[in-house]
């Protein structure tokens, strides 16, 4: 049989070792004789706090002694939420994972420990603790797997925006098994979980789910929103919850479907969805939010009209497209992006001379090159694949052009991007178009392909196991 040590026995070798008695070692401390006397004989657990003052004492790292701890103070003992709630916010300081995990697999049989260990998971969410909050999401969910409960779907929303991330396939996943929970959700929270449950889906461009989804936030946001006027008393702090004000749900909506026309290359519907989001005359609202965000969506309403019509071969409309761009001052670097998207779709398309746009717009084609960094779920994933693919286009264009140093700039960074996305379709599309115009590839740039190829194949050994080259 295995004997345990303790951090008793640890302490008292320490001790004898060092020679120091107890008030001595208080000293050190900073804890009275008395309580150290009642952790060596064992008549007193210890908190988090005078464990961590102890391991500092003995000279060793913070932690040191936190498996020990599960194992006398959590597994052989009844759970006390007391003891393990600052314990669960300590490992998640020091970024010991696998002492959390030890932790929610030692107590989540029980059931009754599932709303602290939520509340703690809420917390450690907001303090951006993602990691350590997974975990006891995970926990919760696993042990509520079959309660159906609000918690219980809560709990999968929480999952699924951290899981997101730059691998697509994972995302597919994470919102394939997030999508079934969304109905549990409270009514509000619906709201923003279909948005970003929509967002995901584009950024994938899966433009049924799209659709499916954008269709179903509108209906629940059109209620709700009918709900709140016709009781003018009804409580309203339940919509505070909502990252957006009410009616930007019901319009991003309408923008959404006109993204799945566009994609589908139904311009004339995509233009009578971008002008139902133009046209919100009927918001009661009028506080400084929502004029903001009304303010937003005719701003994208305006360019999204000229896109809709260059994209279907009105040329006529390329002019206005140019100096709309030339003139917004206050230009994100997402919407630069995207416009530049259109501009080289449309030129690809139509097999047109855009040179002198490109020139005009050096700098912020250069821009490119210096991969973003992007906060909340639309930014992370719409936009990330965004740059590929203005990447992608203008390898495409620079490279029916001849002009093939700027061709290939592009397409390098475009199938790194991709790679690093983990979209097989337009990794492969890169893969091919080097392949058609390897001939005019110079050395360096064949070099540094083939290096960059041989990283993706090696990587992949690693993940998925050795290849068995036997016939």
């Amino acid at each position: 049989m295995k004997i345990t040590p303790t951090i008793r026995a640890e302490l008292e070798h320490f001790l004898q070792q060092e020679n120091l008695t107890l008030s001595q070692f208080g000293q050190i401390t900073g804890m009275n004789r008395g309580i150290i006397s009642s952790i060596v004989t064992g008549n007193k657990s210890m908190s988090i706090n005078q464990l961590d003052r102890i391991t500092e004492a003995m000279g060793l790292p913070e932690g040191h002694f936190y498996d020990l701890f599960i194992e006398n103070y959590i597994i052989d003992t009844p759970p006390n939420m007391r003891r393990i709630e600052p314990f669960l916010f300590r490992c998640a300081e020091l970024d010991k994972l696998d002492a959390i995990r030890r932790v929610v697999g030692a107590i989540m049989d029980n059931l009754l420990y599932s709303p602290k260990l939520f509340e703690i998971a809420e917390e450690l969410l907001s303090q951006g603790r993602h990691e350590a909050a997974l975990i006891l999401y995970e926990g919760v969910a696993e042990a509520e797997r079959y309660q159906h409960s609000e918690r219980l779907a809560v709990c999968q929303y929480r999952i699924f925006t951290i899981q997101i991330g730059d691998d697509q396939s994972r995302n597919i996943r994470a919102a394939a098994v997030f999508e079934a929970f969304v109905e549990r959700l409270d009514e509000i929270d619906q709201l923003d979980a279909l948005k970003d449950l929509a967002n995901v889906y584009r950024s994938l461009r899966k433009w049924d789910k799209v659709d499916e989804i954008a269709r179903k936030m509108k209906q629940k946001a059109k209620t709700q929103y009918l709900l709140k006027h016709q009781h003018k008393n009804r409580e309203c702090d339940e919509y505070k919850k909502l990252s957006r004000p009410l009616f930007v749900y019901i319009s991003y909506a309408d923008l959404l479907c006109a993204g799945v026309y566009e994609a589908q290359g139904d311009y004339n519907q995509a233009l009578q969805y971008t002008y139902a989001y133009a046209d919100l005359d009927w918001v009661k609202e009028t506080d400084e939010d929502t004029k903001h965000w009304i303010s937003l969506f005719q701003h994208w309403a305006q360019a999204n009209v000229i896109v809709n019509k260059l994209l279907s071969g009105d040329m006529k409309v390329l002019n206005d497209y140019v100096e709309y761009i030339a003139a917004s001052s206050d230009t994100t670097d997402q919407d630069r992006v995207t416009q530049l998207l259109n501009i080289m779709m449309t030129a690809n398309r139509y097999q047109i001379d855009v040179n002198d746009i490109l020139q005009r717009f050096e700098t912020d084609v250069n821009s490119l090159l210096q991969l973003p960094q992007f906060n909340d779920v639309y930014t992370q994933h719409v936009i990330p694949e965004q740059f590929a693919r203005l990447g992608y286009e203008l390898a495409y264009y620079y490279l029916h052009q001849g002009t093939y140093d700027d061709g290939f700039k592009y397409l390098m960074y475009s199938l790194v991007s991709y790679h690093r996305l983990n979209n097989e379709t337009y990794f492969i599309k890169c893969l091919v178009l080097f392949e058609r115009y390897r001939v005019y590839a110079v050395s360096e740039t064949k070099a540094a392909y083939l290096e960059f190829i041989e990283r993706v194949w090696i990587a992949d050994v690693k993940k998925n196991g050795a290849i068995d080259r036997r016939n």
